[in-house]
């Protein structure tokens, strides 16, 4: 917001920060924000979210550095100001658009042409019923922008799928899948959705998207089935019926191919990394 501040990623080059940019840091690995390069770190900031000091290993700090609603720091008003959010879950759906993401995406003041951010400032100190839920929205819109525009950038690694969005028959074939994927699709239908050919809908979707439409559609939707199953009261039948697959026995099959792993073990070891 003002100021300027320092990212060290775990890996990769140091990349300064000033009012106005935007940063993506990836995770899970860790990074360092400074002052200076040189400045040795002094709170550690734990996938927990609680704030510890490095030099001591004392208590969680949130309070003693608290400043106002929803603020930390060590001044108040501070010549470095900042605004922090973090995606805490690891989800299948969204790996399928992080994995083109570098380490560290830094897009500079005017690479971000969006009101999100002061926004996002304004709506960040207040206390009101709903605020949350209005943080949480506002943080998705500003990362969809930041994404947006790394993408759009000419030396971007954009996963094909993300590029043939734009494309008038292949983007709406896409998001047909993508919002209907319990539907029993095939190259026929989607094909009379859009109003082509079979043949010319094959070809122009493997062309663009690298790979067949029904190939595309069961990626999708065990990716689905890998976030849906983590759901507390999901059921391998439910999960089945939401994603397209008849039966619990047709998922776990489509499943092992695509993962290597059942459902069953896909949902174990997701509980042994929490």
């Amino acid at each position: 917001m003002r100021g300027a501040a320092w990212v060290l990623p775990e890996h990769g080059p140091q990349v300064r920060a000033d009012g106005g940019d935007v940063l993506v840091c990836r995770g899970p690995d860790p990074y360092v924000m400074a002052d200076d390069p040189a400045t040795p770190p002094e709170v550690a900031i734990g996938s927990d979210q609680q704030c510890r000091p490095l030099r001591t290993g004392g208590s969680e700090l949130a309070e003693s550095l608290g400043c106002a609603v929803r603020t930390w720091g060590n001044a108040d008003p501070g010549t470095t100001v900042m605004l922090t959010g973090t995606y805490r879950m690891r989800g299948e759906v969204s790996q399928r658009l992080l994995r083109a993401l570098p380490p560290l995406v830094h897009l500079g003041a005017d690479a971000l042409d969006s009101p999100i951010i002061a926004l996002l400032a304004e709506e960040i100190v207040k206390d009101q019923p709903g605020q949350e839920a209005v943080l949480d929205r506002l943080l998705d819109l500003l990362l969809i922008a930041a994404l947006r525009a790394w993408f759009a950038r000419p030396d971007a690694r954009a996963p094909d799928w993300y590029r043939a969005s734009s494309d008038p028959i292949v983007g709406h074939v896409l998001r047909l899948i993508h919002h209907h994927p319990a539907r029993a699709w095939t190259v026929g239908d989607l094909a009379r959705e859009v109003g082509v050919s079979r043949t010319v809908l094959a070809r122009r979707f493997h062309h663009l998207v690298g790979e067949p439409p029904m190939a595309f559609l069961t990626n999708w939707r065990i990716a689905l089935a890998a976030d849906l199953l983590l759901e507390p009261d999901a059921t391998i039948a439910s999960v089945a019926h939401q994603v397209g697959y008849g039966s619990p026995f047709a998922l776990s099959t489509a499943f092992k191919r695509l993962r290597g792993i059942s459902p069953q073990q896909h949902r174990a070891a997701a509980v042994d990394t929490t």
